[in-house]
């Protein structure tokens, strides 16, 4: 991986900045290098975020190993994200969406409903991760073809789906 100083992630939360200023240090990135996103949901699977964070911050603070080397991968994942966002890589975009959630998932329990949404999206070809603690998807598709397969497999599932129009005004 290439040093911190040559890759600047969308939101990095740099030691001595969020010291100094409390605030990370922020990025705003053009809307129209985003691959098309959708989120999908259930309402019935939401969860509160300290369900999951409270304890990835006790396993933190135990010197918990995977823990440890699961955050670095995920600040590295992000700078892969955003090297293949600056380049229009879409596919690449969309391998790193299902690392970031694979890699959550080998830290923490992912229930079965949750997994099913993961699923449903991944068996269209779609990528997908959470896009909190749980209950909702985000990921990237390809094309209106995929967005068309994502809805049905969501449907089958009782899952909503939304298309994401960052910053688009179509």
């Amino acid at each position: 991986m290439e040093s911190k100083t040559e890759i600047r992630s969308m939101l990095d939360f740099d030691r001595d900045h969020l010291e100094e200023f409390r605030y990370g240090i922020y990025e705003e990135l053009d809307p129209s290098m985003l691959p098309p996103l959708y989120l999908a949901y259930r309402t019935a699977l939401s969860e509160g975020t300290e369900v999951v964070h409270n304890d990835l911050r006790e396993r933190w603070d135990r010197g918990d190993a995977d823990v440890r080397a699961g955050m670095a991968r995920f600040g590295e994942i992000t700078d892969l994200f955003y090297q293949a966002l600056k380049q229009g890589d879409q596919e690449e975009m969309s391998r790193l969406v299902n690392a970031n959630f694979d890699l959550r998932a080998e830290l923490c329990p992912i229930s079965a409903p949750n997994q099913e949404l993961i699923s449903a999206a991944r068996n269209v070809e779609a990528s997908a991760k959470f896009s909190g603690s749980g209950g909702a998807i985000i990921g990237t598709y390809r094309d209106a073809a995929m967005f068309d397969a994502l809805r049905e497999s969501m449907r089958e599932i009782g899952a909503e789906l939304i298309e994401a129009r960052v910053g688009r005004t179509t």
